[in-house]
């Protein structure tokens, strides 16, 4: 039975990460970031929500440099994960997208903004994040960079959205797959990538992130199709049954519910063994992997 105790960890990480978004966001004013632009990143960036990228990126960090601190370059990698996290989300919610009023329990960006300001803070979002992992002499920030940029790209985050969107998308298991690795386990998998990267981990430790990575995207994704068909809005911080409202497939629509529930407990279980070597039989890792499945929003 495992032992670790997630809630502790998981409230520091959280903490970590916020302090590490807010002193990288106190330098846009200084850097002559118009203030509304300003103002309408930090709106969304700071709203809150899991963090579990850089929570990942951190963790993995942490884990192959052995150190209960790790450099800037991993504070950068991991803040950048977030910028572009959140700038997805920005445009996500746009009406020429999913055209959604609220996001972590307030108005969306666009709604508060106007659309024109939330498209151009999105935009500002994903480029400050690649201006935070290149700002540094350290030899890892290139890797970081690439990484960064090909999780976010057009064979990543953004063509899985465009698989999304498609009219003609098929209600099969091997296209959901395809999407979900590309739309939501691309940037996941990056997370924990450029956490080894910039920990200074070695060829081992990397392919074992990817792996846990893959698995834990898929997990959290399948996860968030069974809370939109089984929480609440008050729960999610959005509206529930998003997802058949607007005709997309989900996991619980092209396999069933519980199928869908058994596929994430097989994906936790992958990533757990991927990473054992790493870091034991009970560790941070570990109770993430279950955290994705068992969380309530």
């Amino acid at each position: 039975m495992a032992t670790f105790q997630l809630d502790t960890f998981l409230a520091a990480q959280q903490a970590r990460v916020e302090a590490l978004l807010n002193e990288r966001m106190n330098r846009l004013g200084p850097a002559g970031t118009p203030p509304r632009l300003a103002e309408a990143m930090h709106y969304s960036l700071m709203a809150g929500g899991k963090r579990l990228r850089p929570v990942l990126c951190l963790a993995f960090a942490d884990i192959v440099a052995r150190e209960s601190t790790v450099s800037a370059v991993a504070g950068d990698a991991a803040c950048a994960l977030e910028y572009v996290h959140t700038y997805s989300l920005v445009h996500d919610d746009l009406p020429a997208m999913d055209n959604d009023d609220y996001r972590r329990g307030r108005l969306t960006n666009h709604k508060v903004y106007g659309e024109p300001m939330a498209i151009l803070a999105g935009d500002a979002l994903l480029t400050e994040a690649f201006t935070l992992v290149a700002s540094g002499p350290e030899a890892a920030r290139a890797a970081l960079c690439r990484e960064l940029a090909v999780a976010a790209g057009a064979a990543g985050m953004v063509g899985g959205q465009v698989l999304d969107i498609a009219e003609d998308r098929p209600a099969a298991l091997d296209y959901l797959l395809r999407l979900h690795r590309m739309k939501t386990g691309a940037l996941i998998r990056a997370a924990c990538r450029m956490g080894v990267l910039a920990g200074g981990g070695d060829a081992d430790a990397l392919a074992r992130a990817a792996a846990y990575g893959e698995a834990v995207g898929l997990a959290f994704q399948i996860a968030d199709d069974v809370l939109d068909v089984t929480a609440t809005a008050e729960q999610l911080g959005k509206p529930a049954g998003a997802d058949a409202a607007a005709g997309r497939f989900t996991f619980p629509a092209v396999v069933g519910l519980e199928a869908s529930r058994k596929l994430a407990k097989e994906k936790v279980s992958e990533a757990i063994a991927a990473v054992r070597p790493l870091e034991g039989e009970d560790g941070p890792l570990a109770a993430l992997a279950r955290y994705t499945v068992e969380r309530q929003s």
